[in-house]
């Protein structure tokens, strides 16, 4: 995939996808405590969307569903995230690139069949060692929904960011461009 006229963005939706959405950057329920993005909306590329109908149809046979907390991230959400908090360890620096703004990472978690969020040991987007893969310093309930999250995901095609156990992203992101929101708006006017 060349330049961002040639990559896709597919809308996240709760009818489409059958998962739940709470895009925490569109509020202030977020680590910067202010709303990052215009529009509570999730977004990602073709390829990444794929993914993810085939873990929700993964997760549909075991019992779970998944509640997604970001997808797409233009790259002005992702410095205004890095200017408020930079660190490498959980924030992909501007200057890189980050799979958000690639439309080719998601994060979430698993829901219950009665839609109520599975222990994961820590919150989303807590930038402690206790959110890294392989913590032990969490539950065994925490462990094993995380292993069951993981499971999930790495079997549908998705690659895992050690540091962030809600984290997924394709593998080889870097082959799709980064989109700034201007870009990604007159690309999403295209798809109508």
């Amino acid at each position: 995939m060349g330049d961002g006229s040639q990559m896709k963005l597919v809308e996240i939706t709760k009818e489409a996808f059958d998962v739940e959405l709470e895009i925490r950057y569109a509020s202030v329920n977020n680590f910067t405590e202010a709303p990052i993005y215009k529009r509570s909306a999730c977004f990602l590329n073709e390829e990444a969307a794929e993914n993810l109908k085939i873990a929700t149809a993964l997760a549909k046979q075991v019992g779970y569903r998944f509640k997604v907390f970001d997808g797409f991230r233009p790259t002005e959400a992702v410095q205004a995230l890095w200017d408020h908090t930079p660190n490498p360890a959980y924030l992909a620096p501007p200057s890189s690139g980050s799979p958000h703004a690639r439309g080719a990472a998601i994060d979430l978690t698993l829901l219950d069949k009665q839609g109520a969020e599975l222990e994961m040991g820590t919150e989303f987007d807590a930038m402690t060692e206790l959110s890294h893969h392989g913590a032990l310093d969490i539950s065994s309930e925490a462990q094993k929904n995380r292993a069951i999250l993981l499971g999930l995901m790495t079997a549908s095609g998705w690659d895992f960011y050690r540091n962030e156990w809600w984290h997924y992203q394709l593998f080889k992101p870097r082959r799709y461009p980064t989109l700034s929101d201007e870009a990604a708006a007159t690309q999403m006017m295209e798809l109508d």
